[in-house]
């Protein structure tokens, strides 16, 4: 039986839950958060560090959101509070689960995807997302000046802008780079050496790799080849598992996608409502690849992603602008 795994930001919510908690908990959070975000684009997509990957932020803001009080009462009310889908996802959610196995794949926080869960009811055991305990570890008063001078330290340098067409350190400015090498010893020496710095050696986000690896543990637990999987993606920690589908014969979706999840799946799809997911499971079922490769619609736009670069280009920029439409300038400019 075919098996279908969706991200949750983007294609089921218009969130980004951890970038609203950071900004609802920590001192000009928004900008911290983007700062963080960028240097994880940064250290996944051009550096390519060995042991990090994408979505790896959601590791990096912890110690700061622990510093600014956050704990995970705090976070499991403020995931339900501020949940938002995408048109007609409840109900979506509902349907796809019995026309064939459909999981959730999320960087998110588990108090997030648990109000998922709750409001929708689709079940945990299909859900695959990043597990924190904000209450695992206290910070003690010298470690807590510790974290607020780097707090400060951070938000006055300046703002990370990663040229699109970087590929390698070597494509960036000296300037740049000396912002990234001292985000770089803050981080992985500095705060990764300090007992709080356990969020960092020890929390595992389920991003990049990880979503790939969800991937193989759905298709042998079903006992399907990947060429019966579809995922759907929509960013950086998409890339991986978008691959994968895609190199062994699967579907693979960027559903109101950045330049990231556009160059690795080989469908797209722009839409505001959820409903599209419907009418592509049963054209994945019922005619496969081929089917969903004719496939038109009135109230969507879907096809195929152009191999050549000038048109490639145009949709990245079209995709890209319509996700910043749908979900907010912001939050949709995130990688």
């Amino acid at each position: 039986m075919p098996f279908l795994a969706l991200d949750c930001e983007g294609p089921l919510t218009l969130n980004d839950n951890a970038f609203e908690y950071c900004s609802a908990i920590v001192p000009k959070g928004d900008i911290f958060f983007t700062q963080i975000s960028r240097f994880d684009d940064y250290l996944a997509d051009i550096k390519k560090k060995p042991g990090y990957k994408a979505g790896d932020t959601l590791k990096l803001i912890l110690p700061f959101l622990k510093l600014f009080g956050a704990n995970n009462k705090s976070l499991e009310e403020f995931s339900k509070k501020t949940l938002a889908f995408l048109f007609e996802i409840p109900e979506v959610l509902s349907k796809l689960n019995k026309l064939l196995p459909t999981f959730i794949i999320s960087t998110s926080y588990k108090p997030y995807l648990k109000a998922l869960s709750e409001v929708t009811g689709f079940p945990m055991e299909n859900i695959f997302c990043t597990e924190v305990d904000l209450d695992k570890v206290k910070i003690s008063s010298s470690e807590a000046k510790i974290l607020k001078k780097l707090h400060e330290e951070i938000l006055n340098m300046p703002l990370i802008k990663l040229p699109k067409t970087a590929t390698s350190p070597s494509d960036l400015s000296s300037d740049l780079l000396s912002v990234l090498d001292r985000l770089e010893e803050i981080f992985f020496d500095t705060i990764w050496n300090l007992e709080i710095g356990i969020f960092l050696r020890e929390v595992n986000p389920i991003g990049g790799e990880e979503k790939a690896r969800s991937c193989e543990k759905i298709s042998q637990e079903l006992g399907e080849p990947f060429s019966q999987g579809f995922y759907v993606g929509d960013s950086i920690t998409d890339v991986q598992a978008l691959s994968l589908l895609k190199e062994n014969g699967g579907i693979s979706l960027s559903f109101n996608g950045n330049r990231y999840a556009l160059r690795s799946a080989e469908f797209y799809g722009l839409s505001r409502k959820g409903g599209i997911f419907i009418e592509l499971a049963r054209a994945f079922l019922e005619g496969g690849k081929e089917k969903l490769s004719k496939l038109k619609f009135e109230e969507h736009e879907f096809g195929v992603i152009p191999k050549e670069t000038e048109d490639l280009e145009k949709l990245i920029e079209k995709s890209e602008a319509f996700r910043k439409k749908v979900r907010g300038e912001v939050i949709g400019a995130l990688g």
